[in-house]
């Protein structure tokens, strides 16, 4: 195994060192594809120049692409890059300065609450869940980040299915960049955001990451975790 190369670190953390590219990468923190013209005008550049920056950002290996007609589609490689972004998000220093317009302060409240970080739930209810499945002996912290017996039993019970692969853990600490605390990722934080949003527990807040807790799943949740209403909303 050869030693780390630090050219190729500087190459990397250079990706991120534009705004517009460190804009393009967290839009896409919603784990969805998007595409070109999506993405130019959610960073507010024409399409020649988001083209640009997207073809540097899939040529160093944070995006990857696919054609569907005449639309190109972008995604973020895999977990591992959504982590990195996440990561380096929750050690960014918050905003000086508070949001200028009612609508901005709506946003940011939005995403500070519920979303998706990737494929697993992150924000305040993304917090409350993995305190809730700690309290409850589902989860365990105290000894590393991992799943009890109680709760593989307990996805299991809610009818969660759980996918075992040996390139993703079951269970692994994600830190919250709002919340500057850990949420539950790894294949069950996936498995539950999927239950989630498939079951419409939760619902999404336009097209960016922010999500909504209906009735049904401020009820479910409370049912399955005790987590009341005012803590879920």
């Amino acid at each position: 195994m050869h030693a780390p190369d630090g050219s190729r670190l500087a190459a990397l953390a250079a990706l991120l060192a534009d705004p517009t590219r460190a804009g393009v990468c967290l839009a896409l923190l919603d784990g969805r594809a998007w595409t070109a013209g999506e993405l130019a005008r959610h960073t507010g550049v024409g399409a020649s120049t988001i083209s640009a920056h997207l073809t540097r950002l899939t040529e160093g290996g944070l995006l990857a692409q696919e054609r569907q007609g005449r639309h190109r589609y972008v995604r973020l490689a895999d977990a591992g890059a959504a982590r990195l972004v996440e990561t380096l998000a929750s050690q960014a220093a918050p905003a000086a300065d508070p949001p200028r317009t009612l609508r901005t302060s709506r946003a940011n409240e939005a995403l500070a609450r519920a979303r998706t970080c990737y494929d697993h739930l992150a924000g305040r209810l993304g917090c409350a869940l993995t305190d809730a499945m700690t309290r409850r002996g589902l989860l365990r912290q105290d000894t590393g980040f991992a799943l009890t017996e109680d709760g593989l039993a307990w996805f299991g019970d809610h009818s969660i299915p759980l996918e075992r692969t040996r390139s993703r853990p079951l269970a692994r600490p994600c830190l919250d960049w709002t919340e500057r605390r850990t949420h539950l990722a790894g294949t069950a934080g996936a498995a539950l955001c999927a239950h989630a949003l498939n079951a419409r527990w939760l619902t999404r807040i336009g097209s960016g990451r922010a999500l909504r807790i209906t009735d049904r799943g401020a009820q479910a949740l409370g049912e399955a975790l005790g987590l009341d209403a005012d803590t879920l909303r």
